[in-house]
């Protein structure tokens, strides 16, 4: 290291632990309920001692953060996530006098109630890949907590009532114009709410996800027209702001997933089997649009090729039981 000196200031710091799961179980007679999150904390202390001294006196281990999740749901249980992030958060502030902002980010896997002819199972469950709710709490000392929610992999499509046309036609154009297409995304979107007290955090959420999907999909019988992915977005934006108060800004991503005819004319010998109903055969590519909206009109972001990569991974779990004799 050299001898000279240089200036320094923090900007920003913190420090946490990531990806601490736990499944909660509670039972209610025969009737069984699980949730399970996956919780990732960070705390800002009120000095940066640990970073220029290497003291580490006024650390709270991300060890014991990690512990403090396992044993607020123990202790009080786990109604919403977003209710369990501000638990937390408030707790770091007023358990420790030094940290000055906490920030609770939270997944919740989506487990439902297997259905047998009709009838919800009492204890059964499996994991819909529907979509993945979160929400992510940060707080200020002697502020209240700024709450945001959201929810991703929401895979929806229609064939038909959808089309793309009258766009730039210039030299760097292939695209054709399309009265009639196939429309495809992965939605991902993300809100602020402008309160959180007396808040039903679950019916909120449910709210933005039927509205997302009615503004996609229509009316049942007959379905709604689309022009472009992006009127579909800031349709479903208004949809969201209109239907729940309590959001005062949205942000969302559509991913617009591509099907493209399979080209038959090089097999002439390829021979029609007869069926009754029409077959279309496909293949697909991604491309990405994003609008952020902050109750304005819709401003919409440079398309960007994306590659899309599914894989799956295995955890460890903690398993936290409503029953001490359980354990």
């Amino acid at each position: 290291m050299s001898g000279e000196i240089v200036q320094t200031e923090f900007v920003d710091s913190g420090y946490g632990k990531k990806f601490v799961k736990l499944l909660q179980l509670r039972r209610e007679g025969n009737i069984h309920y699980v949730k399970e999150v996956e919780v990732s904390s960070e705390l800002t202390l009120n000095n940066h001692r640990d970073y220029l001294f290497g003291d580490n006196s006024d650390i709270i281990a991300t060890d014991s953060q990690k512990n403090t999740v396992y044993i607020l749901a123990r202790q009080f249980g786990i109604q919403s996530i977003e209710q369990f992030a501000i638990l937390l958060c408030n707790h770091f502030l007023n358990k420790y006098q030094h940290v000055v902002a906490a920030k609770v980010y939270i997944e919740e896997a989506p487990w439902k109630r297997i259905e047998i002819d009709g009838q919800k199972h009492v204890h059964a469950y499996l994991l819909s890949k529907d979509c993945t709710r979160y929400c992510e709490i940060r707080q200020k000392r002697n502020e209240m907590p700024v709450a945001l929610a959201g929810l991703k992999d929401l895979r929806v499509m229609k064939t038909t009532m959808s089309a793309f046309k009258t766009f730039v036609n210039d030299e760097y154009r292939t695209l054709p114009d399309v009265d009639d297409r196939l429309f495809c995304t992965v939605v991902e979107s993300r809100w602020w709410y402008s309160t959180v007290e007396r808040l039903d955090f679950d019916k909120a959420w449910e709210g933005v996800k039927t509205s997302i999907l009615k503004v996609f999909a229509g009316a049942p019988d007959k379905g709604i027209f689309s022009p472009s992915v992006q009127n579909t977005l800031y349709l479903a934006e208004k949809e969201v702001l209109a239907n729940i108060p309590q959001i005062d800004k949205i942000e969302m991503t559509l991913p617009n997933v591509h099907y493209f005819n399979v080209d038959f004319s090089r097999f002439p010998k390829l021979e029609f089997s007869g069926c009754q109903n029409e077959v279309s055969i496909t293949k697909r590519s991604v491309d990405q649009r994003t609008c952020n909206t902050d109750l304005k009109p819709m401003s919409t972001g440079n398309g960007v090729n994306i590659v899309m990569i599914e894989f799956w991974a295995s955890h460890n779990c903690q398993v936290l039981f409503d029953d001490y004799n359980q354990m």
